[in-house]
């Protein structure tokens, strides 16, 4: 069996792959699509568009080494019962240590100290507060939302979940759906997003989820950047709405120059590297290894399973 990398990991991961699985034909190739013959073929994913998938006929499994699969020609996929995986859950780790790094900075007033620091002030920044006792709305409380969750608790943070289902979620103290979400807004100190981009979720949050808003709230956006119009959350910042936004995804990446985002003072923006990690492809490679033995046994329920209908 052909399995067709088109990215280059590490040669140690790249030997170990070749050794643990010696009776496939490993293709390692950057920036190049597979070989015609590939039946598995290992992406970041931005490379799968409709024309890279026709000439491959053999094809029957994308594993995507990333969590997003919004970019794939989904219909066609699903029209040719082409499975796909994704590394969902590999984020877990750097993202909440991002997200609640973030947060305790902002609480604990650590933008300032750091400035007073470099302007050599000894100067006192007022507005530090304690986290204890505030509330947080996770939307798309996953695996990543649901051990920030974790965490928040550990401080003494009330954690409502939100998503598609309202089903209940690990670590929370209630789950609503998004039809519900309006009304958990009026009392919350820190709303994050993660949700992936699907038709629900793209532009999810309109003006009237920031009206209802704290004008002291955070707003936080890891997820997906068509969750919410950018000039909608800039208006939010510039009148007031909203306190703050931490942001490290964008409708358009890299973020404009002429953004209205830049310049904002309330505004943190994260280049979409929340999620960095040395143990990144490595993680990635255990969910992909971890598959190809169930799929060598005729396994069909293998690990983060793409629902091609819903995107996610």
């Amino acid at each position: 069996m052909k399995i067709s990398f088109t990215f280059e990991p590490k040669n140690e991961i790249q030997e170990q792959l070749k050794h643990a699985f010696s009776n496939h034909s490993f293709h390692f190739e950057k920036g190049s699509l597979p070989p015609k013959d590939t039946e598995i073929w290992v992406t970041y994913g931005e490379d799968v568009r409709e024309e890279s998938i026709q000439d491959l006929a053999q094809l029957k499994w994308i594993s995507v080494a990333s969590a997003g699969v919004e970019k794939l020609p989904l219909t066609s996929l699903a029209q040719r019962e082409i499975l796909v995986t994704n590394a969902r859950g590999i984020h877990k780790t750097p993202m909440t240590e991002s997200i609640i790094g973030h947060i305790l900075a902002l609480y604990r007033n650590l933008p300032a100290i750091y400035h007073f620091t470099e302007a050599q002030k000894w100067e006192k920044p007022r507005g530090s507060r304690e986290l204890r006792g505030s509330k947080a709305v996770i939307v798309g409380p996953g695996a990543i939302g649901a051990e920030v969750a974790r965490i928040l608790q550990a401080f003494g943070v009330e954690v409502v979940g939100c998503n598609r289902s309202g089903d209940a979620v690990e670590s929370v103290d209630k789950t609503v759906s998004f039809e519900h979400l309006l009304e958990e807004l009026a009392d919350a100190d820190i709303v994050l997003s993660l949700v992936p981009s699907t038709e629900q979720t793209r532009h999810l949050f309109t003006k009237e989820h920031f009206t209802a808003m704290k004008s002291s709230a955070i707003f936080m956006n890891f997820g997906r950047g068509d969750v919410v119009a950018e000039e909608i959350l800039a208006s939010a910042l510039k009148t007031g709405a909203i306190g703050q936004a931490v942001l490290d995804v964008f409708e358009v990446e890299p973020l404009p120059s002429q953004s209205p985002l830049w310049g904002l003072d309330n505004v943190i923006v994260s280049p979409h590297i929340s999620s960095h990690s040395d143990y990144y492809v490595e993680r990635a490679m255990e969910i992909f290894s971890r598959n190809l033995t169930k799929w060598e046994k005729g396994e069909s329920a293998l690990e983060n399973k793409v629902d091609l209908n819903l995107g996610y």
